[in-house]
C-alpha cells in the first residue's frame, strides 16, 4: 500500500500536467510556439553586419573586414597615373554577375574576356566599381581607368562575401590604420594562400 503523501503528490502532479496542456492549447497565437517557417523568417530578417572593404592604393591590396577582423585579402590593380582611383568612403549600390561591358559606344557581351571580367560591384560614384579583368597581369599595378580590378577567381570570391550597402574605403596614403590592416607577415601569408601558392 502506498503512503498517503505519495498518492496525493501523484494526483496533484497529474492534475498540474493536465492544466499545463489545456493552457498551452488555449494560448493565443502570439504565445504559441513558432512554426519552423516563422523561425526561418526571423533568422533571415536579422540584420547582417555590414562589411567594410578597405583598399590600399599604395599596397595594391584589398581587405574585407567585419567587426574589426580581416576576413580575406586580395591583390588588386588600381588606377593608373592618368586615371587614378578615387579615394574616400563609398557604398556598394549594385552587384552584377557576368556583366556586359559598355564604354564609349562599345558594348561587349559578358565573358571572361570582357574588360570587367565575371563580376561587377558598383560604387555610389557613377562609373566606378570593383570588378574582374581580362588582363590578370595588371594585378599589383597602377593600370586601371580608376576602378579596382581583381583576378576573375578572386572577384568571384569577393562578390560572394559582399552585399549592397557594404562600405568601401579606398585609401591613397599609408597611415597607421592601413599599416595595421596590411602590414606584417600575416598579410603575406594570407595573400599567398588566396593566390594559390
Amino acid at each position: 500500500m502506498k503512503p498517503a503523501n505519495e498518492t496525493v503528490t501523484i494526483w496533484w502532479t497529474a492534475e498540474w500536467m493536465v492544466a499545463v496542456v489545456v493552457l498551452a492549447m488555449a494560448a493565443p497565437p502570439c504565445l504559441a510556439q513558432s512554426s519552423p517557417s516563422q523561425n526561418a523568417s526571423r533568422l533571415l530578417a536579422r540584420p547582417r553586419v555590414r562589411r567594410v572593404v578597405v583598399v590600399s592604393i599604395p599596397d595594391r591590396r584589398l581587405a574585407v573586414m567585419e567587426d574589426g577582423k580581416v576576413l580575406a585579402y586580395f591583390p588588386v590593380a588600381v588606377g593608373a597615373a592618368e586615371s587614378p582611383s578615387p579615394t574616400g568612403e563609398f557604398e556598394i549600390v549594385n552587384r552584377v554577375a557576368n556583366p556586359a561591358y559598355y564604354h564609349d559606344g562599345v558594348v561587349m557581351a559578358a565573358s571572361e574576356n570582357s574588360p570587367v571580367g565575371t563580376r561587377w560591384i558598383g560604387l555610389n560614384l557613377k562609373g566606378y566599381g570593383i570588378h574582374g579583368t581580362n588582363a590578370p597581369r595588371s594585378i599589383g599595378r597602377a593600370a586601371s581607368h580608376g576602378c579596382i580590378r581583381l583576378r576573375n577567381r578572386d572577384v568571384e570570391r569577393l562578390y560572394a562575401m559582399l552585399r549592397v550597402s557594404d562600405v568601401v574605403s579606398i585609401r591613397g596614403e599609408r597611415d597607421e590604420e592601413i599599416a595595421e590592416v596590411f602590414g606584417g607577415e600575416r598579410v603575406a601569408a594570407v595573400t599567398a594562400e588566396a593566390a594559390g601558392q
